[in-house]
């Protein structure tokens, strides 16, 4: 079994043209056409058995539309193949409510994205987010490190702020996307690294060294990492290469490509 822990998806009438909108902005090809079909498609040819799927709000206004995809989604699929999260936008009001109808919708969790939402990880209405979610047991998933949409922009998200909210916070069921930071390995590695929070493999194994990836995973734990490949950004096969050949022994394989996944997904 492999869990793919961060994929996004689009509704089709939209997912042509916001791929074609984020691989501009960003300078990369996508492996998919973003829609729920090319996902499943990819996961089917890489062998993955489920992708989460975590959608991100740019503007507060679209919480109940997102919403409502993630639903369908998983109205569709059952818990085969995709299982959606929700988003939360730190300027949506109502945040008790809000997370509470994610909830209510049976959803595993939440994705923020502090980039795309102009706030830093420390704010405190991410720090309010996830107090709610610890108290609802809500899986919340951050960007983490710089993303390459903006590059020329201070991270939003840097390891050394995600600390002070994992201390203050205490979520167990945090997740710092992007090896806890994308291009921030020696950030993460002297701020972050064992610390009580998940980290996923999302975008950054073809970017990382074998030496880098097991430092992170000696210093960090084995039991706190996830597999993950940001698709459409990046194939999930050639992750897998990259992941099998940084990790030879299986039974640290089993928890970072889906044990680790189904104990905090609660599956």
């Amino acid at each position: 079994m492999i869990i793919d822990f961060h994929t996004h998806v689009f509704p089709d009438k939209i997912a042509k043209s916001t791929i074609s909108y984020l691989a501009e902005r960003g300078g990369i090809q996508p492996s998919t056409d973003g829609t729920k079909i090319g996902l499943e498609k990819a996961i089917e040819t890489a062998g993955i058995s489920l992708a989460v799927c975590l959608p991100v709000l740019t503007k507060p206004s679209q919480f109940d539309s997102v919403l409502n995809f993630a639903v369908s989604l998983n109205d569709e699929y059952k818990g085969q193949k995709l299982l959606s999260f929700a988003g939360i936008h730190p300027d949506c009001e109502n945040l008790e409510d809000k997370l509470l109808a994610v909830k209510n919708a049976g959803i595993k969790g939440v994705k923020i994205h502090p980039d795309y939402q102009s706030t830093e990880i420390d704010d405190d209405r991410y720090i309010k987010i996830l107090q709610i979610a610890k108290e609802l047991d809500l899986i919340v998933v951050t960007h983490a490190g710089i993303d390459c949409a903006y590059k020329d922009c201070k991270a939003m998200c840097p390891p050394d702020k995600a600390r002070k909210v994992i201390d203050k916070v205490g979520h167990k069921k945090f997740v710092l996307a992007h090896m806890g930071g994308s291009e921030m390995v020696d950030e993460f590695l002297s701020s972050c690294a064992g610390c009580d929070v998940f980290i996923d493999t999302s975008f950054v194994l073809k970017h990382l060294t074998k030496e880098q990836f097991l430092s992170i995973l000696t210093k960090h734990g084995e039991d706190k990492i996830l597999f993950a490949t940001d698709s459409p950004w990046s194939d999930g096969a050639e992750d897998l290469k990259i992941l099998r050949s940084f990790v030879d022994d299986e039974r640290v394989l089993e928890k970072i490509l889906y044990k680790n996944a189904l104990g905090l997904l609660g599956l």
